[in-house]
Formats: C-alpha cells, sequence, structure tokens
C-alpha cells in the first residue's frame, strides 16, 4: 500500500512539475508578447502644434489655422488637413477630438459582441500583439508622425490595452487583422472600372463598395477627408476619425486605389498594414508603373487586391500581393472593364491553392459573376449606372436571393460606397443607410482651390449629387430593418417570434439558419431539422455555412435515434 502511494505522489509530484513549467512558460510568452509589442513614438523635434487650439466656426466646424472639420447636412463628415506630418496629426486629433474617442468605443464595443468570451477577449490581445510585434518597423516614419499627432486626442479609457500611440497603430491593421481571422467576417468587397467603349462618355469611371463591418455605430461617422501634404499629391480618402489609411481614395492625378482582402493565411509577423501601403500609392504614385513600384517595395502580412484607376493611363488594372509574391492583372486591351471581388485573378496567384479553395468555398466567384452580368445587362457604363450596380441586391439573372446575402453586390453591410471619375476629378460618396441614402458629389479642383474655411458652408456639389434609393421606402426594406432587430435579439439571448422572423426575410436562407438554431437551442428539434432543410433548397452564401447547415441536422439525426 505505502509503495503504491509513494508511486502515487511521485506522479502527482510530476504532474505539478509540468503544470508549473507550462504556467512559467504561459507566463514568459505573456511579459514576452507584452514586451516585445511596446511601441516608441517617433522623436518630434518641433512639437509647438500642440499648444495650437481649433476655433469654432460654430456647433458643428471648427477650423486650425487652414486645416478645417465640419459636418455636412448629408451626415458625412468633412475634413481638410495640410502641412508636415506632425502638425497635420495634431490638426487632423485636435478637430477631430470627439469622434477620435467615439470610434474606439464604437469599435471596442463591437468587438465586445463579436467576441463575448473574456477568455478569447484576452487571447485576441495577446495574438494582437504578437502580430503587431514589429508594427512599428515596418511603417513609414512619415505616417508614425501623423499618427502620433492624432493620439494626444486618443480617449483616456483604454490604457490597459496600451498607450493612445500604440493602440491607434494597431488600429491601422484591425483590416489585416480582421482579414487573417476570416471567421470574424469583417472584410468582402467588391469593385470595378469602365473606359473607353464600355462607358458612355469613354472617360474612366470606379466604383467600389467597403464592406468593412464592425458594427453599424462605426460607420455612422464617416469623414470625407482631404489632404495637402508637405509632400506627394493632394488626395482625399474616406475614412474614420484616428485612421490616416486608405481604403478608398483618389489624387489630384486622378489616380485612385481600392482595396479588396483575398484569402490569407494566419501570418507568423507583422509588415506593412495594406491600407497604408494604399496610401503611399495615392499619396506618391501618378499612374499605374508608379503605384506597381511602391507596392513591390513594401512587405505585406496579408494578401490583396489593390484596383489602381488611372487617368494618366485612362484604365484601372489590379494589383494583387501576397506576403510572397506579387501579380499584375489587366484585361484584354479591347475589353475596357475590369471586375475584383475577393479571389485573385492573375495568371500566377490564380494557381494558388488558398485562392482555388476561397473561390470554391466563399461568395466570392458569384458576386464576381453577377458584377460581370450587370455591367453586361447595363451597357456603358455612366456615374449613375454604377451607384445602380452598387446597390444591387439580387442574385444571378436578378433571383430573389433574400436581402443582405454575401452573395449579393449589396450586402447591406458597407461601411462606405464610393464612385470616381478620375479625369474630371470628381467622387461621389454614400450617405446613410449603407449605400441607399444619396451619394454626394465632390469636385477636388473646388476643394483644393478652397483658402481655408471662413464660414461654415456646404462644400458637396448637391446639383451632381445622386439621389437616395427608392428601395427605401418599401415594406421590404422596413421588413428587413425589423429582421435585424430580431437577429440582434437573437444574439443577445432574447425570446423571439420565430414566424415573424421567418416573414421579416423570407427568401434568405440566413433567416432560417437561424430559425433553426434557435429552435435546436430550445430543443425543439422537429422544428429545427424543417427550418435547416428549407435553409439548403435556398441560395446559401458560403460553403462554411452550408456546412453549419449539414452538420445541425446531423446533431438533430442523433437526437433522434
Amino acid at each position: 500500500m505505502k509503495k503504491k502511494r509513494s508511486i502515487g505522489a511521485k506522479i502527482l509530484r510530476v504532474l505539478l512539475f509540468i503544470l508549473g513549467g507550462f504556467l512559467a512558460l504561459l507566463l514568459m510568452l505573456v511579459i514576452y508578447v507584452v514586451s516585445v509589442a511596446r511601441m516608441d513614438p517617433p522623436e518630434i523635434a518641433d512639437e509647438s502644434a500642440l499648444k495650437e487650439q481649433r476655433t469654432a466656426l460654430d456647433s458643428s466646424a471648427y477650423v486650425l489655422r487652414n486645416n478645417w472639420f465640419r459636418k455636412s447636412k448629408t451626415g458625412l463628415y468633412e475634413m481638410y488637413v495640410e502641412g508636415k506630418p506632425f502638425d497635420r496629426g495634431v490638426a487632423y486629433g485636435k478637430l477631430t477630438s470627439e469622434l477620435v474617442k467615439r470610434q474606439e468605443d464604437h469599435f471596442s464595443e463591437q468587438i465586445n459582441r463579436m467576441i463575448p468570451s473574456p477568455f478569447y477577449l484576452r487571447f485576441l490581445k495577446y495574438f494582437v500583439g504578437w502580430f503587431n510585434r514589429d508594427l512599428d518597423k515596418h511603417v513609414p516614419e512619415e505616417y508614425k508622425e501623423e499618427i502620433y499627432g492624432i493620439s494626444f486626442e486618443a480617449s483616456s479609457h483604454y490604457g490597459y490595452i496600451g498607450t493612445n500611440y500604440e493602440r491607434l497603430m494597431n488600429y491601422h491593421a484591425a483590416h489585416d487583422i480582421g482579414h487573417a481571422l476570416q471567421s470574424m467576417a469583417l472584410v468582402g468587397c467588391t469593385s470595378f472600372a469602365t473606359w473607353n467603349s464600355r462607358s458612355a462618355d469613354s472617360s474612366l469611371i470606379v466604383g467600389r463598395n467597403f464592406d468593412f463591418y464592425v458594427g453599424d455605430k462605426f460607420a455612422e461617422d464617416k469623414i470625407v477627408a482631404f489632404y495637402k501634404p508637405s509632400e506627394g499629391h493632394k488626395f482625399m480618402i474616406v475614412t474614420w476619425a484616428g485612421f490616416v489609411g486608405c481604403v478608398s481614395g483618389m489624387n489630384d492625378q486622378g489616380l485612385t486605389v481600392t482595396i479588396n482582402a483575398d484569402k490569407t493565411s494566419i501570418p507568423s509577423g507583422s509588415a506593412t498594414p495594406v491600407s497604408l501601403v494604399a496610401r503611399e500609392i495615392l499619396q506618391y504614385a501618378g499612374n499605374i508603373k508608379e503605384a506597381w513600384a511602391i507596392a513591390q517595395r513594401r512587405k505585406m502580412f496579408v494578401s490583396e487586391s489593390f484596383l489602381i484607376g488611372s487617368a494618366a493611363d485612362n484604365k484601372a488594372v489590379i494589383i494583387e500581393k501576397t506576403p510572397e509574391s506579387m501579380d499584375l492583372y489587366e484585361p484584354d486591351s479591347k475589353a475596357d472593364f475590369i471586375t475584383c471581388t475577393n479571389h485573385f485573378q492573375g495568371d500566377t496567384l490564380k494557381k494558388l491553392a488558398s485562392n482555388k479553395e476561397q473561390e470554391a468555398r466563399s461568395a466570392s466567384v458569384y458576386r464576381y459573376n453577377r458584377l460581370m452580368e450587370l455591367l453586361q445587362e447595363k451597357g456603358p457604363n455612366t456615374v449613375q449606372k454604377s451607384v445602380d450596380i452598387l446597390r444591387d441586391r439580387f442574385g444571378m439573372h436578378n433571383a430573389d436571393i433574400g436581402v443582405g446575402n454575401e452573395k449579393a453586390i449589396n450586402q447591406f453591410i458597407a461601411h462606405h460606397s464610393i464612385v470616381f471619375e478620375p479625369k474630371q476629378l470628381k467622387v461621389w460618396v454614400s450617405t446613410q443607410p449603407w449605400q441607399l441614402g444619396q451619394y454626394a458629389a465632390y469636385d477636388l479642383h473646388t476643394i483644393f482651390d478652397m483658402h481655408g474655411l471662413q464660414t461654415d458652408h456646404e462644400v458637396y456639389d448637391s446639383a451632381a449629387s445622386i439621389g437616395p434609393d427608392p428601395f427605401l421606402q418599401t415594406d421590404t426594406f422596413r421588413l428587413f430593418q425589423r429582421y435585424r432587430a430580431i437577429r440582434a435579439d437573437i444574439q443577445n439571448g432574447k425570446d423571439i417570434d420565430v414566424q415573424e422572423l421567418i416573414h421579416s426575410n423570407p427568401t434568405y436562407y440566413h433567416t432560417y439558419v437561424l430559425a433553426g438554431d434557435y429552435a435546436f437551442k430550445h430543443k425543439a428539434f422537429a422544428a429545427a431539422k424543417g427550418y435547416y432543410e428549407h435553409a439548403l433548397t435556398l441560395v446559401i452564401a458560403t460553403k462554411n455555412e452550408e456546412d453549419h447547415i449539414r452538420a445541425q441536422l446531423q446533431k438533430i439525426e442523433k437526437q433522434n435515434k
């Protein structure tokens, strides 16, 4: 007996030793991640800009030197900044101080809603720390100084995550992190361009939906920002407070940049965030050749497509880039149009196993085919037709696939939608909700000819703007709003009326997935089976979602045995 106890005690000591060693290693890993993730701000020789204060023109418009910020009656915020990197960053921060704080609140709120588990949130924090451990080494000094200038106005509530500067730097990789952790479903965009024979007036037209979803509140405070930097080209971007990267933009040379995520593996370390590569192209390239050269010299940690529209070249191309290689995709010389969703098309990268998986399992190919169908159906393109395409909510052959289906061009999650006319230096930016509100028109000639803002007045071109989508006034849209409210109730653990849910969006497969999951949770297995089986008869967006439905049906089958 004593011998058995002795053996048991030895085993226990060994197990405790192993556990202690594991915990020590884990602690060292945490300490390492926290230490390597620290980022020292850039050294600024002249910080005198910090002493300056904004002046209020009225309750929603401010100026600081020639820099200005205002809220348009369209609901869009508009901002103009100029000068050296740190100075314009400080001006940006001071002018948008309330929004910088509010955007971080909205971002944090949505992340907590998407990831309710405290354990996984802690894991995500350290994952981001590991992911971005060398981030500052890959960001041009100019952009570090600009971000540092803004950081003085960031919230004091999130110091436990990192310093203001560290957090704003990390947020610039949010697109990339959401892309790498694809189960979070943060990204999935559509873009296209037409020129020559495919445009009614032969000029280049570029359109895109930026489907980056971090909650409704995050998309409420969009900023149309106009930059006149001390170096490089003047340009405009659609952005949010605290963010200096480019996801959609055009410079004064008529060069446009929009980004589309492609299939990528979880990277082992940081590089230059996609949005900052796009920003550098926008600020320093005047044509496709120059854009390629900038993209080529930057290392990225995710795979991305850059649709580059160029007035100088009177065409558009797609620069496709992975952490390891690059490709240039351009259509046949007589095609006069290009389309881009979320898979590679170039001769080299389209052969990647990861790209083939993306084509097979995601909504990208279906959305690409629908985009091609619409461009063919509508004939020579115009700005109005581009807006119509970006608002399209139907499937192939105009099939009703439910409102909000990821296979539609309009997924009803867009942070913004935008159309460019590069030769004319004109741009149309969507207003709430999603791309259904009016598209406000801006003329870059007019904006950059202004010398400050002496009085608060509208700067967009109301005569050239495009009106709201009539869909907003339909019963279908009102029912969709009810669908979203019921879906939110399910996510918050509330009881719902399943029949009301189904009535709110009856042709959408996910309506029946929600109904099935709800019934399954309440052990109503027969009802759940019926809902799941009906979902399989509809147009399902991704293979992962179809797999979920079939897995649930297998669980029900086991319950019935």
